[in-house]
């Protein structure tokens, strides 16, 4: 049986943490050979961009500056997410044994780990088929419909993820609402979307209860032990790779520089 590294952050961290500490398991992925699955917070509702998308274009800034809602942007790809009542998870691997060596194919198995663990905690989901017409290339939010192989309840989203890949390593993260507020991202997005129109959904909505973050990560893990059949070694970041985190934020995700240029150079 393998045995992967698993991180359960103790509390909710500013969004250019966050982002630094997802690539600094990719590139301790890379590096080790290890599988590392995380779970994590928010400390404030952040707004967070794909890789190659235009600020100006898919978020209103003025709007989050003046509501105290923060801006990264991710290594991964996709549409803008806001983050904030939600149980985020990262994982990032170079198992190819495991994950194939296409975006698709891993893709796909995380989302069928993730239904394992949904299904623990009573919520009858399952992979969407297709995307609307124009969502690929439009600059509505992620949350807007449920894209291939996204996690749909009735045809509304409850995960959104993004991949990055280079060759059979990759990083994927993504988003499990706890909570939504439709109107809060509708006001994010530019150039803005009615909140009628967003196709998303919740944990709470869908088992009609509430549910938090240390009632959801459980089960979530679980389904990743059961799908994949792997034992989990939960662990903390070395002193060294908290070094690490802390440059790789300043050097991109605390800067807007890195935020707010129109179209990234290529790394």
């Amino acid at each position: 049986m393998k045995t992967w590294s698993l991180i359960i952050e103790p509390a909710p961290l500013p969004g250019s943490r966050n982002m630094a500490v997802d690539e600094r398991l990719y590139d301790l992925a890379r590096d080790s050979g290890r599988t590392y699955l995380r779970f994590y917070r928010w400390l404030r509702p952040t707004a967070s961009l794909g890789y190659s998308q235009d600020a100006a274009r898919v978020v209103d800034a003025e709007f989050c500056r003046a509501h105290g809602i923060d801006i990264v942007r991710r290594m991964t790809g996709g549409k803008l997410v806001l983050h904030d009542r939600e149980v985020t998870y990262s994982m990032a691997s170079a198992d190819a044994s495991v994950f194939t060596e296409t975006l698709r194919d891993s893709y796909r198995l995380i989302s069928q780990a993730l239904l394992a663990g949904l299904a623990l905690l009573g919520v009858s989901a399952r992979l969407a088929e297709s995307s609307p017409p124009g969502y690929a290339k439009g600059t509505m939010p992620c949350f807007a419909f449920p894209a291939r192989d996204e996690i749909e309840i009735g045809g509304r989203k409850i995960v959104g993820s993004a991949q990055k890949r280079t060759g059979p390593l990759f990083l994927q993260h993504g988003s499990i609402i706890l909570d939504k507020d439709e109107a809060l991202l509708a006001a994010v997005s530019r150039p803005g979307e009615a909140p009628e129109s967003l196709g998303m959904t919740s944990l709470s909505e869908a088992l009609g209860r509430p549910v938090d973050f240390e009632a959801a990560v459980g089960p979530l893990v679980q389904g990743f032990a059961d799908r994949f059949g792997v034992a989990f070694e939960p662990i903390s970041l070395a002193p060294a790779d908290l070094d690490a985190v802390r440059a790789i934020e300043a050097d991109r995700y605390a800067a807007e520089t890195w935020t707010f240029r129109r179209r990234p150079a290529s790394r």
